[in-house]
């Protein structure tokens, strides 16, 4: 490998939950255009030959129940599915502490968790007095991840980081207060982990940020962000989008409708910023 070249990755998104909801559901101030909107729940790997990272570790059947969301398979054990022994997993980047995001922390019992450090100071801090703010944690999860932390299994970033050659996090905060999403070289070049910096490709595109905020300037500026750091639109992954399960192919047919993978091109269509301007 010469200097100037990066390892490429291979990248997986699985899905391990849904949940029925509608379009006034996903946008702040609603939409006029009412209809269903369902919701997806992921996971992502990336994986090279010297390295394998994992990109969050969603929730468990128990939040499932609690929260009435529809668990499909626990997504830890789902890693078995590509190949990939959560015991010997030594890498755990976690875009943010929300449930969804944080809730499997027991199942990797050798990895360090990469977390910014203001969303740690957020999860754990003033603003949590507020339900309309600390509906999205899990209590249980934060008091995990502080014991993580006095177990000095969690690494802290202030701001973006380079984690290892070809792949790096990028802080953008608004939804959660820290909020980071992952860019990961593949064969077809960089692709952009959005998380919950963009839910649906339409968030993105349309200009509109999903109703869970922190920061709403800061939710704006990340969809900035975002197309800054991609080559174009159809590099960047939303987090939560049902589209990306029809627009990429499964990795093989025993995984079809359970992962897909994201390093090669979409096949389909997705919404563009483009489109979105020119209905206005």
């Amino acid at each position: 490998m010469t200097q100037t070249s990066l390892p490429e990755y291979e990248l997986f998104a699985i899905r391990y939950a849904m949940r029925g909801a509608q379009r006034r559901d996903h946008f702040i101030g609603g939409d006029p255009h009412e209809g269903p909107m369902p919701m997806d729940y992921f996971l992502w790997v990336a994986k090279s030959p010297e390295r394998t990272f994992v990109i969050d570790c969603g929730f468990t059947k128990e939040v499932a129940d609690a929260r009435k969301r529809t668990y499909l398979r626990c997504p830890v054990e789902a890693l078995n599915l590509l190949g990939i022994d959560p015991d010997t997993v030594r890498d755990v980047i976690i875009t943010h502490l929300h449930y969804d995001h944080a809730g499997n922390f027991d199942r990797f019992p050798n990895a360090r968790f990469h977390l910014q450090e203001r969303e740690m100071n957020y999860a754990t801090g003033r603003y949590m007095r507020f339900p309309r703010l600390s509906h999205s944690f899990e209590v249980e999860d934060i008091c995990k991840v502080v014991r993580l932390n006095y177990a000095q299994r969690v690494l802290f970033y202030d701001g973006d980081a380079e984690l290892a050659p070809g792949l790096t996090v990028h802080q953008a905060g608004g939804h959660s207060h820290g909020l980071q999403f992952v860019r990961v070289n593949t064969k077809r070049g960089p692709v952009v982990l959005a998380s919950d910096v963009s839910h649906f490709y339409e968030n993105m595109a349309s200009g509109r940020p999903f109703p869970t905020a922190f920061h709403v300037g800061e939710m704006l500026e990340g969809f900035e962000k975002l197309l800054t750091l991609a080559p174009d639109e159809s590099h960047i992954v939303p987090g939560h989008d049902p589209l990306v399960m029809s627009l990429y192919p499964a990795p093989s047919p025993e995984l079809e409708g359970i992962a897909v993978r994201l390093d090669v091109p979409p096949t389909g269509h997705a919404p563009t910023r483009a489109e979105a301007q020119s209905h206005h």
